[in-house]
């Protein structure tokens, strides 16, 4: 594939080779195979779809789409009285997409239809969990696997209990990854209905700040600066992700699909989903 340029420290971008081309020209097979080996793709100078049902067509042609009781495009935008932090304008923590549902999607498709200023914050922050475990002081590895995280979150759209190992394998060809949601940091200020969390393992505190150090390492941590127009794909399955706290009432505005693997992965840690 051609306009390919790696970003640091993990991932790549493929420019639009004139402004304004279709996205669909490029080969999905060879873009999924991109995504996989890299972990997150950045398509930037391409035509911007116009509408959700653009972008979810367009999704289609990767795999099933995940299904929510809104439809396949979920419109993350600041709301004005929030009754989750997905719509509000704070930091998110770490954590995987689809660990509360049945299913847990192999790909994230965003769209970013308009992005703040370059000084409101808002950055989309992804780490790469197995480059974590591959270079983390033995140590600290060998606690980590034996730490079991429980997870409780209810919103509008799941009342759910999500239990897994801090530390497990890839769905697909094995490597070690980390599933994780990390606790909430309520110094970093006002955060709406933040998950239930519950850990059992050795030396708790010692694994949550060296987890974290691990996670937000430059060399394990990439923050996505959004433009208008970006569309980032990324590998659920390897990736955790989050977002920085933005100014209110920032223009921020992104679309998210998710792209379920094939065969479809059956969530290994749902308990119990309502």
């Amino acid at each position: 594939m051609r306009n390919v340029t790696p970003i640091d420290p993990f991932g790549a971008v493929v420019q639009s080779p004139e402004p304004g081309a279709s996205l669909g020209e490029l080969p999905v097979a060879e873009l999924r195979e991109l995504v996989r080996v890299e972990h997150l793709v950045l398509l930037r100078g391409f035509a911007a779809f116009g509408t959700a049902e653009e972008l979810s067509r367009y999704c289609e042609g990767w795999g099933e789409l995940g299904q929510w009781p809104f439809g396949t495009v979920l419109e993350l935008v600041e709301q004005q009285e929030p009754e989750d932090h997905i719509f509000d304008n704070s930091y998110m923590p770490m954590h995987w997409d689809g660990m509360y549902r049945e299913q847990v999607p192999e790909f994230q498709v965003f769209q970013c239809v308009r992005a703040p200023g370059s000084r409101d914050g808002g950055e989309t922050t992804f780490s790469h969990t197995a480059r974590a475990l591959a270079t983390a002081d033995p140590a600290e590895l060998a606690l980590w696997s034996q730490v079991t995280g429980s997870y409780r979150r209810k919103m509008e759209y799941y009342d759910s209990l999500a239990v897994s190992p801090l530390v497990t394998a890839h769905p697909t060809h094995g490597t070690p990854v980390i599933r994780y949601n990390e606790p909430v940091d309520l110094g970093r200020g006002e955060f709406v209905n933040h998950p239930d969390l519950e850990f059992s393992g050795p030396e708790l505190d010692r694994v949550h700040q060296s987890l974290r150090k691990a996670l937000y390492a430059p060399e394990n941590l990439y923050a996505h600066a959004w433009q208008t127009g970006d569309v980032v794909i990324t590998d659920n399955y390897t990736l955790l992700h989050g977002r920085n706290a933005f100014t209110a009432r920032a223009p921020r505005h992104l679309r998210r699909v998710h792209v379920l693997g094939d065969p479809p992965l059956d969530n290994p840690a749902l308990v119990t989903t309502a």
